[in-house]
């Protein structure tokens, strides 16, 4: 393959993937509570073949995206919420990341194929279509889930209990 400014452009863009999943398997477990993912294994190994087929490293660059989101994820866990609100507010956070990373792999998979690695584009297609799977899954989970928390907080106010506390905002002028 030809040396071109689209394909450093797919370099890099598969570097701050490869940072981003990296991220993530810290950051699920704690949010989960869960084990790693067989999908996010799948996702990494695919990676790996790609960087290993284009001779790349897949190290290199930060993913300033992904720890936005992890630490939005964290920052949901350190607050008050309990029970099916906390369920609520996780699946907001997982898809935030699954929306993210729905967006990262549908460009580099794009990228792959105008570039004529069509291994590459077909091993992106396979962690896309799982990445919206896993997306059109916590939509249905949180349809249930909103429901049982819009519950939880009717029941929680017929019974004379205080509102949730919510952190303090700062007034704009």
């Amino acid at each position: 393959m030809e040396h071109s400014a689209l394909k450093e452009l797919y370099i890099d863009e598969l570097r701050d993937i490869y940072h981003a999943e990296t991220q993530l398997v810290k950051a699920l477990p704690k949010m989960a509570k869960a084990s790693t993912s067989d999908d996010l294994r799948s996702g990494f190994e695919s990676l790996e073949e790609i960087f290993d087929a284009l001779d790349e490293k897949p190290s290199g660059k930060k993913c300033a995206g992904m720890q936005g989101l992890v630490k939005e994820g964290e920052e949901i866990m350190d607050e008050d919420f309990e029970g099916e609100v906390m369920d609520a507010a996780l699946i907001s956070a997982a898809q935030r990341v699954e929306h993210y990373e729905i967006a990262a792999y549908g460009c580099v998979r794009s990228w792959a194929e105008l570039l004529g690695e069509s291994e590459a584009t077909s091993l992106l297609e396979k962690t896309l279509d799982e990445e919206k799977e896993t997306d059109r899954k916590l939509t249905e989970l949180s349809q249930e889930i909103n429901v049982q928390a819009k519950g939880q907080d009717e029941e929680g106010k017929e019974k004379g209990q205080p509102e949730p506390r919510k952190k303090a905002r700062s007034a704009r002028a």
